[in-house]
């Protein structure tokens, strides 16, 4: 059996018997090189080769800016939208999506996103009277935006294996989140006056003032890093570590919802999620190295292109097939397993690696909130003890929305390529 199919097929298998994804790829990749009569000297040497990078130095530190923030900062975010909007029928949803937005700027990440967000909104969207499969649905699809939005830990990974700049990544997913946010927000008001959802009353621009006063310094959190990667001020690695070292001064000296021996616990929480996803980065480049020797890729290729000559079928098939992984496979765990085998194949057809990178990002993320996995919803809906069927069905026009996007991003590459392009 060809050595590539081996780590594809171990990775799969050991990952629905429960084994740690991590776990489950190196495993799969020394039973590949032992199959193949590779050397074994290849695991550790392409381990330590995967995980030498300065951009990966950006995974931990907005890891943990995510951790720190989810413990003090959210609840600004959240009140300023709330200020601003809050008269609106509909608008704790809508302030969930911005919320989930303006999270996702700062720690990447969707599971994170839903936890922090969705922990405070859902509750509150009971509260008022929101139907809980509802609150459920918009607070899991909001949470995509985490790692669609810059700075994203799935697009750190992904250049980690293309050597794509990380910034023009960024760049190239503002685009695709702002549009995903939008069509958010707009079926979150229009279900609200179909719906007759509550509203707050109109506050006053002396209260708005206040409210706003006191959660500026949240709100000037994503504003220094996403200025300052784009501004050319930092690197994305230099714009996580100041992040944290903000969010850890507002956290303890400004707002004080967070205390010295906190410290600790934050810390420990971020450094564990930190592992699993460096090691899962180190061990994909072992994984490359067999799937790409194998010849795997070229088959894969072959396949293809017996298949169809056209490139606009080929993004369509591509999509198909990564809608699919997203539904078994945590994302970034997809991307170190698809990009070695498709790249040969993105070459043939003159597929932007920039644009694609985007398109697999923003499908995966899509997954966070798909069966079976669907990690992200089922986070909200135990959070909003609602009935999963019910939830399902809520999220199914919002789903619709973010596959228009999805689609958008694929078929106009201006909306990915046109920031980039900018960018000296």
């Amino acid at each position: 059996m060809n050595a590539g199919l081996i780590v594809i097929l171990a990775l799969l298998g050991l990952s629905f018997l429960g084994i740690p994804i991590y776990l489950a790829l190196g495993i799969g990749t020394l039973v590949a090189l032992n199959v193949a009569d590779m050397p074994l000297i290849v695991l550790p040497q392409k381990l330590f080769a995967g995980m030498n990078s300065s951009s990966l130095l950006a995974i931990p530190f907005f890891m943990l800016a995510g951790n720190i923030m989810s413990r003090s900062i959210t609840g600004r975010l959240i009140d300023v939208s709330n200020a601003f909007i809050g008269w609106i029928k509909g608008s704790l949803a809508v302030v969930t999506v911005l919320a989930s937005a303006l999270f996702g700027a700062i720690s990447g990440s969707g599971v994170a996103t839903a936890s922090a967000v969705g922990g405070t909104t859902i509750p509150a969207m009971k509260e008022e009277g929101y139907p809980s499969h509802f609150a459920a649905a918009i607070s899991g699809i909001a949470s995509i935006l985490g790692p669609i939005i810059p700075p994203s830990i799935t697009l750190i990974v992904y250049a980690s294996i293309t050597d794509l700049s990380v910034s023009k990544l960024f760049l190239g997913s503002v685009l695709p989140g702002v549009l995903m946010s939008g069509g958010l927000i707009i079926y979150a008001l229009f279900y609200g006056k179909k719906n007759d959802l509550p509203a707050h009353p109109k506050k006053t621009p002396k209260e708005i003032a206040l409210t706003f006063k006191d959660g500026i310094w949240a709100l000037l959190m994503p504003v220094i890093i996403l200025g300052g990667i784009f501004g050319g001020i930092f690197t994305p690695t230099e714009s996580a570590a100041v992040a944290v070292a903000y969010a850890l001064a507002i956290s303890l000296f400004v707002y004080k919802d967070m205390k010295f021996k906190d410290i600790y616990t934050v810390f420990v929480e971020g450094s564990i999620s930190t592992a699993t996803i460096l090691m899962l980065v180190g061990l994909s480049k072992a994984s490359s190295y067999v799937v790409t020797t194998s010849g795997l890729p070229q088959q894969v290729l072959e396949g293809f292109s017996s298949l169809t000559s056209s490139k606009i079928v080929i993004l369509l098939l591509l999509n198909l097939l990564f809608f699919a992984i997203g539904m078994l496979m945590e994302a970034n765990a997809a991307i170190i397993m698809m990009t070695p085998i498709l790249l040969p194949l993105l070459s043939a057809f003159g597929i932007d690696l920039l644009q694609f990178g985007i398109i697999m990002s923003c499908n995966l993320c899509i997954g966070l909130v798909t069966p079976p996995v669907g990690i992200c919803l089922l986070m909200t809906n135990q959070i909003a003890k609602a009935s999963f069927v019910q939830t399902l069905k809520s999220l199914l026009p919002m789903l619709a929305i973010s596959i228009l996007v999805l689609l958008l991003v694929t078929f106009l590459p201006p909306i990915t390529l046109w920031l980039p392009s900018l960018l000296k």
